[in-house]
């Protein structure tokens, strides 16, 4: 990222009438934004949220809330426009794509709908590697083709990365876990809302498929292929396409942050692009921030996931960039700026 850029626009800011700081994260969000379009008068004129989806095999174990049949049914739901990610990208002008990853369903045609599928869901990775490697790239691959088609289409300044798919959590954590050093114990949450014992039983699994696995820590595409899912890896590849594109990318929660940190071990420089949109209930999610070191933009107690909190993110960070365009500056205005 070019500092001359990025020191210009924290200028400006500073020379906008208010004092120093005053706006907090939305001037560090104008910032990023005109760095990562090289303009001090940054515009967001297309908003985008893909929600990758995928079937995970380790639910079988018990460590989610609901059935893998839900998976499915919450793809027809965001086909239907009836989620909570419909009415948020309806309220702040986001483009929606729901992109099938590895559902373990099929779905007729449908303009919201794209099909990615690597395979109808992942392997139980308590007992065995979740895909093959070649699985893992395929998903990193077609992820990356996704938001690279859509780009040629209409590009978007501002892309937002959500999920779907029952027990993604688990997979989300046993990543974090085996990239950071840290245990289930530290890390796992409810996830869809298990109880107590559920907790109990998801921290096991994960604690098991890592002693089973013994991923390599800074190695994206093992973690993937051990741990993950394919919604993951076609997230990863969407983060990675989307910073070649030049496109600042929002984060949502646990699932969404620990494909960013999949694209971040891949290609560390991707961080310049990355916006953590929210701080997740999920303690996992902080873990894979500081790794990153990332700060989320809101805290709001969400736990839903499908990119509800990168939405609210995403209009932030359009008015940050609406600030940076229409603010004036002391001189221009004639304030006297004091001490400043």
């Amino acid at each position: 990222m070019p500092d001359g850029v990025r020191d210009r626009a924290q200028h400006k800011v500073d020379r906008m009438t208010k004092p120093l700081g005053a706006l907090g994260k939305i001037e560090h969000l104008a910032v990023r934004m005109s760095a990562i379009q090289k303009n001090l008068n940054p515009a967001v004129d297309c908003k985008r949220m893909f929600v990758f989806a995928g079937d995970h095999g380790v639910v079988e174990e018990g460590v989610s809330a609901f059935p893998a049949k839900v998976t499915v049914q919450m793809v027809e739901n965001f086909l239907a426009g009836g989620a909570a990610i419909n009415a948020f990208c309806r309220q702040y002008g986001i483009e929606l794509a729901v992109v099938d990853m590895g559902v373990n369903g099929d779905f007729t045609d449908h303009p919201l709908l794209i099909k990615m599928k690597v395979a109808r869901g992942t392997k139980n990775f308590a007992v065995q590697p979740a895909m093959s490697k070649e699985d893992a790239i395929r998903a990193i691959e077609n992820g990356a083709r996704t938001f690279l088609a859509k780009n040629a289409e209409k590009r978007c300044d501002l892309v937002g990365m959500g999920e779907m798919g029952i027990g993604n959590s688990s997979s989300a954590t046993a990543i974090i876990c085996g990239a950071s050093g840290l245990s289930a114990e530290q890390v796992a949450g409810r996830g869809t809302g298990v109880d107590d014992r559920g907790l109990s039983r998801k921290r096991e699994v994960i604690d098991k498929a890592l002693a089973l696995h013994r991923p390599v820590p800074d190695d994206a595409l093992d973690l993937l292929a051990r741990l993950g899912g394919y919604e993951l890896g076609g997230i990863c590849g969407a983060v990675l396409a989307a910073a070649s594109e030049r496109c600042c990318v929002v984060l949502d929660g646990i699932i969404s942050t620990a494909a960013g940190l999949l694209a971040w071990l891949l290609c560390p420089a991707v961080k310049d692009y990355l916006v953590a949109g929210h701080k997740s209930v999920e303690a996992g999610q902080q873990a894979a921030l500081g790794m990153m070191s990332l700060e989320p933009v809101l805290d709001l107690k969400l736990r839903l996931g499908e990119g509800t909190g990168a939405a609210i993110a995403m209009n932030l960070v359009d008015l940050s960039c609406r600030m940076m365009r229409e603010m004036a500056s002391f001189e221009e205005a004639g304030v006297d700026s004091g001490s400043l």
